[in-house]
C-alpha cells in the first residue's frame, strides 16, 4: 500500500559525498528512506569531527572509508544527533579512542534499550544484514549546549527536544552558515515523531529558524536549504488537525490513519509512519506530558498494517 517489502534485485544509488562549504562534508545515503540517514564529517588539522554513524556495520564502515580517502587526519570526535539505531548502531566501528559526544538523554536512551535495541531492529526490519553491531552510547554528555572546535571551526551543539526524541541534537556552524539537523528535517521523507513531540517539534524549528541557516544537512534525504523547515511544520500541524478531528470522534489513531487523505504528503517516503505519528499527537491531546511514552509496539504493528501487512521497506 505505501511501501511494500523491497525485491531482491532492488538497487538504489550509491551514497554521494557532497562537500557543502569548504572541509564540511554531508555523506547522504540513498534514498533517505527507512535508515538510509546522513552522516556527515567536519575535517580541520586538528582531527575529523564525524556527526552520526550509519544503521549498518557495512555501511558505517563504507563511510569511514569515505572520510579516511577525504582526510588523512584522524577521527577524534562523534556527535550522536540523537538515540535512534540508524544514527548509532554504527558507533563502535570508530573505536574506543575516538570521544563521543551526545545529549545526556541519548546516553540514557541508548543504554536503556541496549539489551533489546538489536532485536527490536531485526523484528521490524527482517530483511537488513545489521552485522556485528556493539552498542556504544556517548561518553561525554550535556543539558543544553556545549561547543567543540575543529581547527579554527566552532561548532555548537544545540538539545532542541523533546521533538523527533527526546535528546535531538543539531550542529550549528555559524561561521559557514551551515546546520547539521539530525532528524528534525527530513527531505522527501516523512518525520517520524512517535518517540518525541509534536508540539515540541514545532517550537523546535520556530528557534532553528532564527539561527539564518543557509545550507540544512538534514537527518534523511538531499541537502537542502532552510526552506524545509516551512515542509516539516506543515506535515505536523497537519498531524494535529488530523488527530483532533479522530480523537473527538473517538476513533482509533489507525482507523483514522486508513482513512486520511495524506494530499501533497503522500508523495513522502515511508508514509505509513503517519500512524505512530497519530499515537504522538493522541499522548498530547490526552494531555500527557511532551515526550512521554506512548505505545510503541501498537504503533509499529499499525504501521506494518497499514503498509498492507508487508514489512517496513527498508533497504539499509
Amino acid at each position: 500500500m505505501t511501501s511494500a517489502t523491497p525485491p531482491a534485485d532492488t538497487e538504489i544509488p550509491p551514497p554521494s559525498l557532497e562537500e557543502v562549504s569548504a572541509g564540511i562534508f554531508a555523506y547522504v545515503q540513498h534514498d533517505g528512506s527507512w535508515c538510509l540517514n546522513n552522516p556527515s564529517f567536519i575535517t580541520s588539522d586538528a582531527g575529523v569531527t564525524v556527526v552520526d554513524a550509519a544503521f549498518t556495520e557495512r555501511r558505517t564502515r563504507d563511510f569511514k572509508a569515505a572520510i579516511e580517502r577525504t582526510s588523512d587526519q584522524p577521527i577524534a570526535t562523534l556527535i550522536s544527533t540523537h538515540n535512534h539505531a540508524d544514527h548509532t548502531f554504527g558507533n563502535f566501528v570508530f573505536g574506543p579512542k575516538v570521544t563521543m559526544v551526545g545529549h545526556e538523554n541519548c546516553r540514557d536512551a541508548i543504554l536503556s534499550a541496549a539489551d533489546s535495541a538489536v532485536a527490536t531492529s531485526q523484528g521490524m526490519f527482517p530483511n537488513v544484514d545489521l552485522g556485528n553491531v556493539k552498542i556504544v552510547p556517548p561518553t561525554v554528555t550535556f543539558e543544553d549546549e556545549i561547543t567543540l572546535y575543529a581547527g579554527d571551526m566552532r561548532l555548537e551543539c544545540l538539545y532542541v527536544g523533546p521533538a523527533h526524541t527526546n535528546n535531538d541534537v543539531v550542529i550549528w556552524i555559524p561561521d559557514r552558515e551551515v546546520l547539521i539537523t539530525g532528524d528534525i528535517v527530513f527531505n522527501n521523507g516523512t518525520p517520524l515523531v512517535m518517540s518525541g513531540s509534536i508540539a515540541g517539534w514545532l517550537d523546535a524549528l520556530d528557534g532553528l529558524r532564527e539561527l539564518g541557516a543557509k545550507t540544512l544537512v538534514p537527518g534523511h534525504g538531499p541537502v537542502c536549504g532552510p526552506e524545509l523547515f516551512d515542509d516539516m511544520s506543515d506535515y505536523l500541524r497537519f498531524v494535529q488537525a488530523a488527530a483532533r478531528k479522530g480523537f473527538e470522534a473517538d476513533a482509533t489513531e489507525l482507523e483514522v490513519a486508513m482513512d486520511l487523505d495524506l494530499g501533497r504528503f503522500s508523495e513522502w517516503l515511508d508514509r505509513e509512519r503517519i500512524v505512530g505519528n497519530l499515537y504522538r499527537a493522541y499522548s498530547e491531546l490526552r494531555g500527557e506530558p511532551l515526550g512521554a511514552p506512548v505505545d510503541a509496539t501498537s504503533a509499529r504493528a499499525g504501521m506494518v498494517t497499514y503498509n498492507g501487512g508487508e514489512p517496513l521497506r527498508c533497504l539499509a
